[in-house]
This record gives C-alpha cells, structure tokens and sequence, in this order.
C-alpha cells in the first residue's frame, strides 16, 4: 500500500457555483452525512466565496453559510467541518462565529501573490486550535519560485499544509508537477491541490499532483463545482485506490451519496460547454462564469468573447464587478 492521501470534499463549497448558493440545510445535512460515512476526511461548507461570500458581488445565498456550518456538522461522526475564508470577503469575526458553529478546520484562501493578507486570520484560527490551511488560488499565474516564496509565508505562521489551486483550470500535468515537486520538496509541512476541469484535466492533474508529493486532494460529488466543475471524487477515489493508494474511501457509500444526494438536485449538468472550456484556455478564474453568462444576455454579447477579454487583461478573483464594464466596453466597441 502507498502513502495515505487525505480526502478533502468540497461539494458543498464549490459545488455552492453549480447551485447558485442555493442549498438548503436538509441538503446540506444529506450531503454531509453521506460524505462522513464514506470516510471523507474533510468535509468544506460555506459560500462558493468562503464565508460571508454571500453578497450582491458574488451572489446571495439562498440561506446562510453560518446556519448551513451548524447543520452539517451536526450530522459528522468522523471528518472535520471545514470552511474556507478569503481575507478581505470573511473577516476574523466570521472565522469566530464559524468556529462557534462546528468548523475546526479553515483554509485562507489568497491570490496566489498575496499569502502575507492572511497572516493575521492564520494567528487567529491557530490561537483556537483549528487546523489551518494556507490556500493559493490562480497558481497557474506564478512560477513555481514564486509560488515556493508565497508557501514560505503559510509556513512561516504555522499552517498545517499548503494547498494550491489551479482555480481556472487552466494547468496541464507537467505544469502542476513542478509546482508540487517544488513545494514537496522544500517545505516541511505537506502540500495539497484542488483542481477545475475546464479543460478537462482535473484528473489528470490531480493524479499528477498526488505523484508529484501532495497529500491532501480536493474533489467534489460529480465534480459539481464552479465553471466545468472540480476533479469528480468519486472517480478519483477509484484511480487512487486501484493504484494502491490508501484513500480511507467507502467507494460504495461515496458512489450512493453521488446518486441519491446530488445528482437529483443539481441545476445543470456538470459539462465543458465553450464558455467553461474559455475559462481554461484563457486562464479565467472559474467562478466568473455565471457572472460572465449574466454579462454576455444584459449587453447581447457571446459570453466566449468576454472571458476571452478578461483573461487578457488577467483580472482575478474578487474583481467580479468590473466584469460588466468589461462587457460594457466590448459592446461599445463593437456599435463604433
């Protein structure tokens, strides 16, 4: 048998995109539940944003992530409720009122130049006891020494691993090797990835991750997440195990938990249609997309030619407004 690799579940966090924020708490406590039996190591709740995403710049959640936290963790026998939380969107404050509702594991999300805003939110999860994750999103955008230099930091101030996203989904295999190997190698604490399929290498690439050293994966139920969705748990958990990696997966209950749970209440299928596929060739963080979509039918444009733009002018996360000037200004360039 090789080396352990941790699950970490994310349906209920990325997945949130897919779902328009709209989950309910009794999907919420099904997913969850479903997702702790099948031995899932962490199971992540909040707004697809991290907490207190929920607003007119991201999207409103149909009910609160807070209440969602305390639901669902209610219904956790073994993994660790999880959230995620992007200095500048969740605040301290959030991070404490998370806690108080059941989250014991955070993970600081920035972009992947700025791990240095998360230092003070870093002190305060650890000063709880919280397992702390540092999580660098947009990693296509950075070298692997920059990326090293920026996981220092995490390091630094005591994170319990450092994780990297390929948030556009824009990495192939290689690519995201030398950015693990990297870090694998010169960091003490261990390394993980979360991986989009917009170009439909999610697997791929996490695969390649997980050869490379990381020991943490991220996936979701049918790969439900933001633009074409994240890497499909159930199948890694499938590729993982008949490679001999030990998962801790109950492949039976994981699959059940896919088709009884969230198959039935997903709003689209999980699909790289041209604007997801545009999300990955262009290097667009993958949560612009409905944004983009909104965009393209208030201004009569094709959504392909704004993502296109704003992969361009390498615009990142947390820049979601100024995604209809941009579709303003390509009309108006357009009508000249």
């Amino acid at each position: 048998m090789k080396k352990k690799i941790n699950m970490i579940d994310t349906t209920l966090r990325d997945g949130s995109h897919a779902m328009n924020h709209g989950y309910t708490k009794e999907q919420v406590c099904l997913i969850a539940r479903g997702l702790d039996e099948a031995g899932v190591s962490f199971i992540e709740i909040s707004h697809g944003d991290g907490l207190s995403g929920s607003s007119i710049n991201y999207g409103f959640s149909k009910t609160r992530d807070i209440e969602l936290i305390h639901e669902g963790t209610k219904v956790m026998q073994q993994a660790m409720s999880t959230a995620l939380l992007i200095p500048g969107i969740g605040t301290i404050a959030d991070l404490e009122e998370a806690y108080e509702n059941g989250t014991r594991a955070i993970r600081m999300a920035t972009h992947v130049t700025e791990a240095d805003v998360s230092i003070q939110h870093i002190k305060a999860a650890k000063e709880k006891g919280m397992f702390t994750v540092g999580f660098l999103m947009m990693v296509h955008m950075a070298s692997p020494d920059k990326i090293l230099e920026q996981a220092k930091i995490f390091e630094a101030n005591g994170v319990d691993y450092v994780n990297l996203a390929d948030s556009s989904g824009h990495l192939t295999p290689d690519e995201v090797k030398k950015r693990i190997a990297l870090l694998n190698e010169k960091l003490s604490v261990p390394v993980g990835f979360h991986a989009h399929n917009n170009l439909g290498l999610a697997i791929a690439n996490t695969l390649a991750a997980v050869e490379a050293g990381a020991t943490y994966i991220d996936g979701t139920l049918r790969g439900l997440g933001a633009g074409a969705g994240n890497c499909q748990i159930e199948v890694i958990a499938c590729v993982l195990q008949m490679l001999g990696y030990e998962t801790g997966i109950d492949l039976d209950k994981i699959l059940m938990t896919a088709e009884q749970q969230v198959e039935p209440i997903m709003l689209r299928p999980q699909v790289i249609d041209t604007p997801s596929l545009m999300l990955g060739y262009a290097g667009v963080y993958s949560s612009f997309l409905l944004h983009a979509k909104r965009a393209a039918e208030k201004f009569g444009l094709n959504t392909k030619d704004i993502l296109l733009e704003l992969g361009r002018r390498k615009m990142v996360g947390g820049q979601e407004d100024m995604i209809l000037d941009v579709a303003y200004q390509l009309k108006k360039a357009g009508n000249q």
